[in-house]
């Protein structure tokens, strides 16, 4: 069926429509919040940020009065945009209500551009970003770099967890056992788990002990299923692969944080096919290219493209076995994306 394309008028109104409805959503929240503010407020506390629901958040209370209490609380409108795992001041309202009066001081932040090329954060305050993928959906390297990338630019520590391990011997796994290798080979942490059958997880949840980590990946490689296998109060819904495209469908609409009995915890994100790094420069992508880094800067011309000059290190680094092939396609792929 052909797109439908639209005229300037009905553009137009479409648009007016939209801007009718926000602006009535908008004077709804505000004349709530000044309700919230007129009555009485409980004194100012710090929070931490669950989920965020539009012009509303979920908090946990962190005082050792109200600790573990969660409250919906009303954002000012002259506070920054507060995503998971952001730390608030907030005062507390009637029936489980709460207005956020201060964003406290993030230490990291994972962001992405949001569909318009604007940067936009997904989570905060994480230690460890967790790239899950799986044997099927079939893994894209390229999209592996991406994440890998976007870690070393936000300065957070990266693991790459393979699921549906037990997939691997099938005639799904060449792809995901290649890939494997090559990581590998460059001294990322990877653990193979599988979220059906449960192996690998005793040594998952160590590696999320007394951390934030968020995971990443692809709509379909079983991230909300390691959800329900690792903490199992939290029924998150499981999307069921399509067989006749072998993508996921999205079962995740807004990043939550769990915390694990054995500490730590554990930022769920929504699944995402493509990871855009228009927030990065070129120096960003190199250094997230860990094997290049000998390399980077003994081309013959200052302005290299990688591509056929004479004297290119990397080329000549590819011709001698030292950097894949596949991983200088993809890291030639990423500068052109940035460009």
């Amino acid at each position: 069926m052909a797109k439908r394309i639209l005229t300037r008028r009905q553009s137009w109104r479409i648009d007016k429509i939209q801007q009718e409805r926000v602006a009535r959503a908008e004077k709804r929240e505000a004349r709530m919040l000044d309700e919230l503010s007129g009555g009485e407020l409980g004194a100012e506390q710090e929070g931490l940020v669950i989920a965020h629901f539009g012009v509303q958040v979920e908090i946990e209370a962190l005082e050792p009065e109200l600790q573990g209490q969660h409250y919906r609380c009303y954002i000012r409108a002259n506070l920054p945009a507060l995503v998971t795992g952001d730390r608030v001041v907030w005062r507390p309202a009637n029936q489980g209500a709460g207005v956020i009066v201060a964003q406290l001081p993030r230490h990291s932040e994972l962001c992405r551009p949001d569909m318009r090329g604007q940067l936009k954060p997904v989570a905060s305050n994480v230690d460890q970003i967790v790239i899950v993928f799986a044997p099927l959906p079939e893994p894209h390297a390229n999209l592996i770099d991406r994440y890998l990338v976007a870690a070393s630019h936000a300065g957070i520590k990266p693991l790459l967890l393979l699921n549906k391990a037990d997939l691997l011997d099938g005639e799904h796994g060449g792809k995901a056992r290649e890939l494997l290798s090559v990581y590998k080979k460059l001294g990322y942490a990877i653990l193979d788990v599988s979220a059906e059958a449960g192996d690998g997880l005793d040594q998952l949840q160590e590696l999320l002990k007394d951390k934030i980590s968020v995971f990443v990946g692809q709509s379909g490689v079983g991230k909300s299923s390691l959800v329900n296998r690792l903490l199992p109060e939290a029924q998150m819904a499981v999307g069921a692969l399509s067989e006749l495209t072998h993508k996921g469908t999205h079962t995740t609409t807004t990043a939550r944080l769990f915390h694990f009995d054995s500490g730590g915890s554990l930022i769920d994100s929504p699944g995402i096919r493509e990871f855009g790094l228009a927030h990065v420069d070129p120096a960003d992508v190199e250094a997230g290219f860990i094997e290049f880094a000998e390399f980077l800067g003994h081309c013959r011309f200052r302005d290299c493209s990688h591509e056929h000059e004479p004297g290119c290190a990397l080329l000549e680094a590819v011709a001698d076995d030292k950097i894949s092939e596949p991983r200088l396609d993809s890291f030639r792929m990423l500068l052109k994306g940035i460009a």
